[in-house]
């Protein structure tokens, strides 16, 4: 079977995961929390927010390392604005990317990256796309094995060239 192209991989190392959990949801619940981050010079690398059936939300968010505890003040500060969530913070985090082109146009890309981790053992621990990427919170501890299952399962630039 060919192989599917990419553009390339992406890693980002020495990350800490936030999680906030059991969000009574109102509409200005992300606005409030990323602009409380920005206005403190946290970048926030990663973001998932889903609502569950009792509209509560849950929001996972990854930062530099360096910025994990000041991100986590922050959190703790926002708790009685946004309906006193559960706070986690999970450190050695890493992200692992893949980017297009065309990932719109190409069923089966995300099936590929995520099958190639797991026959690695490696647990994903959140996921987001877009149209041209798909990235994966891992553990750092597994970012060498998953570089090293992609770059076998897909085709990359300058591979067998």
């Amino acid at each position: 079977m060919k192989k599917i192209k990419l553009g390339g991989i992406i890693e980002h190392r020495d990350l800490n995961v936030l999680g906030l959990e059991n969000i009574h949801d109102h509409p200005d619940v992300a606005g409030i929390i990323f602009q409380a981050l920005g206005h403190r010079g946290i970048n926030v690398q990663f973001i998932v927010q889903t609502l569950n059936r009792l509209r509560q939300s849950q929001v996972i968010l990854a930062v530099a390392e360096s910025e994990g505890r000041e991100a986590m003040a922050v959190l703790e500060e926002l708790r009685p604005r946004i309906g006193h969530p559960d706070l986690t913070l999970q450190s050695n985090r890493a992200i692992i990317s893949i980017f297009g082109p065309h990932f719109r146009e190409r069923p089966g890309i995300a099936g590929t990256f995520f099958q190639a981790l797991g026959s690695q053992g490696i647990t994903i621990l959140a996921v987001s796309t877009s149209i041209s990427t798909c990235s994966c919170v891992i553990e750092a501890a597994d970012l060498p094995g998953a570089v090293k299952a992609v770059s076998e399962a897909f085709d990359l630039p300058g591979a067998g060239d």
